[in-house]
């Protein structure tokens, strides 16, 4: 069962001098976004961990790696946020026991009691991915799921997962943002947010309004989100970075055209209405809509358009040795 640790306390009410700070130190920033966070972030991106999300992570896992060597003794996730895509790919029967890991402390202490909600074999620590705790020759795989555009040197995090991994391992990082993707992504999400956000000041509509210090206080996470997005990647680039911090086996692969030029200016007018006013109907019309346009980008688009058009890039590899 997952068992709490002594690590620093989580912060999620970040004085002004602090978020001034975190404008010229993006670990710091990550911190303080990611603890403000934190007991919100699994309703604002819809994340649950139920059979919709073990079979998204798994997915996403086959994609990039296949199925074979299913499950892994031991796992470790970078970054986990609240536990995503590690515990529900230990629930899809990829891993058996798993170790979460995070700068923010308040993310770390949520992926342990959902861990602990799920019964499942979990220990934590609050940890720089250029520092991993953990010593040489530990997991049998290393996974991440949106991680590697926060971290400042990513080719050290690479050579930190290989060095904890055992001889033979394998990583798996996957919802990376693409250069391309990312530049048509933000604009949609802005342009989405500053229609919502006027359209709903009309009288009929005000009610599908969220109050100003809501509003207020999004834009101000919005404004941190600039700091911890360091990175946007090049398919090619990324696998020359993995190779170069001296994996083997370097695959990357792309995901979500169409469904993310659908995905972003829904999320993001999810994220600018009350929550209440969306219901079961609309989740599903988003979610099912989502999913058969990912079935498109997935068996039609990927095989006629360039890898660097699609929003999400996975990455695998594996450490030098082993059978």
């Amino acid at each position: 069962m997952a068992s709490d640790v002594q690590d620093p306390a989580p912060n999620p009410h970040a004085t002004e001098a602090q978020v001034q700070a975190a404008w010229d130190d993006p670990k710091l920033a990550n911190v303080l976004y990611h603890d403000w966070e934190a007991g919100t972030y699994d309703e604002k991106w819809s994340i649950s961990y139920d059979q919709r999300c073990i079979d998204y992570a798994t997915d996403r896992f086959r994609m990039v790696a296949g199925d074979r060597g299913w499950p892994y003794g031991r796992a470790l996730e970078l970054g986990s946020g609240t536990g995503f895509f590690l515990l529900n790919l230990m629930q899809g029967g990829v891993a058996k026991k798993g170790s979460v890991t995070d700068l923010s402390p308040g993310m770390v202490r949520v992926a342990l009691r959902n861990a602990e909600n799920l019964g499942l074999d979990v220990d934590g620590r609050v940890a720089d991915a250029e520092r991993i705790p953990y010593d040489d020759n530990t997991f049998d795989l290393v996974v991440g799921h949106a991680v590697l555009h926060h971290i400042p040197d990513v080719q050290a995090a690479m050579a930190e997962v290989l060095r904890v991994l055992k001889p033979g391992g394998r990583f798996v990082f996957a919802g990376e943002p693409t250069k391309i993707g990312d530049f048509y992504a933000r604009k949609l999400g802005q342009a989405t947010w500053w229609l919502t956000t006027n359209v709903t000041k009309l009288a009929p509509l005000n009610s599908w309004r969220r109050s100003q210090e809501e509003l207020d206080e999004s834009s101000r996470a919005a404004a941190l989100e600039a700091v911890v997005d360091i990175h946007t990647f090049d398919p090619a680039e990324l696998e020359r970075t993995a190779r170069a911090a001296g994996a083997r086996n370097v695959k990357a692969v792309t995901e979500e055209l169409s469904a993310a030029l659908f995905g972003w200016p829904v999320r993001t007018f999810e994220a600018a209405v009350p929550r209440e006013k969306l219901g079961w109907g609309w989740a599903m019309f988003a979610y099912k809509t989502w999913q058969r346009l990912s079935w498109l980008d997935e068996n039609l688009l990927s095989k006629v358009m360039p890898r660097e058009l699609f929003y999400n890039v996975l990455v695998t590899g594996t450490k030098p040795g082993g059978v």
